[in-house]
């Protein structure tokens, strides 16, 4: 049993690649939580995927036990989170677990947009927040000026900030004694009836599910009956254990401690994050607030290409959606593609990484199709209704207006890049709402609709300022504009799957674009083929694609022209029959790359 006092459960935020995830292998190796000969880099990334592109999308925690210079045992849960602004989901629900942050700021790059958006969630969560400066090693480094950003950006004392290298170990020994110094214990009751917060759940093929908890008030043990409160199921706890990144075993876990239990739960979606968990006997009176639900922002579907996969793919995304509380998806049937599902996620970046693991952990080949938003329609009748998929759309005598969801971007960028990101947010429609500067570089605050961002903003942006911008954005709601939905007909049939809403003054770029990029993915058939764009009734833009042919004029020697003629029409009147009735086959590349819209 530990001590209420002698208990500190923190979180560190950052923005991507400012060396959360080495801050935390430094910690657990030089406490000596995992022996060194198991040590590896990026201790808490447990995914391959997270390894391979190096960023952390699940919030991971490890119990550390560290002797402070006071001679007294400390117990320190760390809860490492993810930078990107995708997951800013698994950010806000880490911070509610625990009272303090270790703020990291690279000493090389100062504050950045994600840094931000990360500090403000903690600021909200009334967390103790102590600024730690990373990469002091580094000759670039340059402390006083990345002090002076953080007090006049994010408007916190830096005066007693830790330098630090995570990579070398420089300055460990300082951050442990500051998270036992500076951060404050938990508050709890032992003696109270149990209340526990589910903080995350995932799916063990040996275990069932395994739930992580925090403790508010009271005890859990092994054995005990447990009940989730918003779904009044109840069950036995058979294991309790903290995570030292492996399990370890424990009797109980009190007020203040955070750790995991499985309880033979055979569904994650049984347990919901931000549950309460309490005694079926003695429960508490009453529940936590729990978490506000993760609004999807971003919506694709997910087709497999073998249709005969289609079980397997609903399988896959049952259970990525039980890891993953902010990845919704709903059943779907397009006449390209067969059977598939529409799937919401928190931004592109979560977008890749669902699909990405789909054909990795579970093996499937998958057409993604083109990621949109949800439009909201205004009909004449006074009704409103929500508009996922373009190809869904009514017939345009009901409807009154369109309107779309705006963003408030905020983008961080040095100096000599400042008037390409403004003629790149100006060319997506945006509206500029502030510009600061903090040092050498400018804080641009743009209104830009949603759909102009989730097709390729982000990488455009990094290309034009060499990598070195910085972008974050929160949604700001709807506002009515000029949209039409754009439809791709191949040889005067719709095809569904590559419709998108574009704003009318853009439709013909992008309809001449898709239908330039079509032809050169289409194989040529015996016949020719018109590819148009089209909004309503009217073409917007064509192209096509010419037939193969026979010479059929070659056994012609000499003689009067009309003979070859003769037979150059008839054979042009079988291509027209045989266009009537040919059926145009579009290879499965063909939508994939047509998708892929990179200019």
């Amino acid at each position: 049993m530990t001590e209420l006092k002698n208990i500190r459960n923190f979180s560190i935020v950052a923005h991507i690649d400012h060396g959360k995830s080495t801050l935390a292998d430094r910690l657990i190796q030089s406490t000596h939580t995992v022996a060194d000969r198991d040590m590896k880099a990026q201790m808490l990334d447990s995914m391959d995927i997270e390894r391979e592109r190096g960023i952390t999308i699940k919030a991971n925690s490890v119990r550390i036990e560290y002797t402070a210079k006071d001679g007294e045992l400390y117990i320190l849960n760390l809860i490492d989170t993810p930078g990107h602004v995708d997951f800013a989901y698994e950010v806000s629900r880490s911070m509610q677990a625990v009272e303090g942050s270790l703020l990291v700021v690279d000493a090389t790059q100062g504050v950045e947009a994600q840094t931000l958006a990360n500090v403000y969630q903690a600021i909200d969560a009334d967390h103790e927040i102590v600024p730690v400066l990373n990469k002091i090693d580094l000759p670039a480094a340059e402390p006083e000026r990345v002090c002076e950003q953080i007090e006049d950006v994010i408007g916190i004392d830096a005066s007693e900030a830790i330098e630090i290298s995570a990579k070398t170990g420089i300055g460990i020994p300082d951050v442990l004694e500051a998270i036992v110094t500076r951060l404050p214990a938990p508050k709890g009751t032992r003696d109270a009836p149990l209340k526990a917060m589910l903080v995350d759940s995932w799916y063990d093929s040996y275990l069932g599910v395994v739930v992580l908890i925090r403790v508010i008030d009271g005890v859990i043990k092994k054995g005990d009956k447990i009940k989730m409160m918003k779904t009044g199921a109840a069950y036995g706890v058979d294991k309790l254990s903290v995570l030292k990144p492996q399990m370890v075993d424990i009797a109980e876990l009190g007020p203040g401690e955070i750790g995991i239990f499985t309880a033979s739960i055979k569904q994650v979606r049984d347990t919901k994050v931000g549950d309460t968990i309490t005694h079926e006997k003695k429960p508490c009176a009453t529940a936590l607030p729990g978490f506000k639900p993760s609004i999807p922002v971003v919506f694709c579907g997910l087709f497999p290409v073998d249709a005969n996969d289609f079980d397997d793919l609903r399988n896959a995304i049952e259970k990525l959606q039980l890891n993953d509380a902010s990845f919704s998806s709903e059943m779907e049937t397009s006449a390209a593609l067969g059977f598939g599902f529409r799937c919401g996620f928190l931004g592109l970046l979560h977008l890749e990484v669902i699909r990405d693991r789909l054909e990795r952990e579970y093996d499937i080949n998958l057409i993604t199709t083109a990621p949109s938003v949800i439009y909201k329609l205004h009909m004449r009748d006074g009704s409103i209704q929500e508009l996922h998929n373009p190809a869904d759309m009514p017939d345009l005598t009901f409807l009154d207006h369109i309107e779309e969801p705006r963003i408030k971007a905020t983008i961080m960028v040095p100096d000599e890049y400042l008037g390409d990101v403004l003629k790149l947010c100006q060319d997506r429609r945006g509206i500029q709402m502030d510009l600061t500067y903090a040092g050498s570089r400018a804080m641009v605050v743009y209104d830009l609709p949603l759909n102009e961002v989730v097709f390729d903003f982000y990488d455009r942006l990094k290309s034009i300022t060499k990598g070195y911008a910085s972008f974050d954005y929160q949604m700001m709601g709807y506002r009515e504009d000029n949209l039409v939905k754009m439809s791709i007909l191949v040889n005067d049939e719709p095809v569904d799957a590559l419709s998108t809403m574009v704003h009318r003054d853009r439709a013909d770029a992008r309809g001449r674009a898709m239908c330039e990029k079509l032809k050169d993915l289409i194989p040529r058939h015996m016949f020719k083929i018109p590819i148009q764009a089209a909004i309503g009734g009217k073409v917007i833009a064509r192209e096509t694609l010419s037939a193969m042919r026979k010479d059929v004029t070659a056994k012609c020697y000499g003689g009067d022209a009309t003979r070859k003629k003769k037979l150059l029409e008839k054979q042009k009147a079988g291509k027209k029959k045989m266009r009537q009735f040919g059926k145009v086959e579009i290879p499965q590349e063909a939508f994939i790359n047509a998708l892929k819209m990179d200019d």
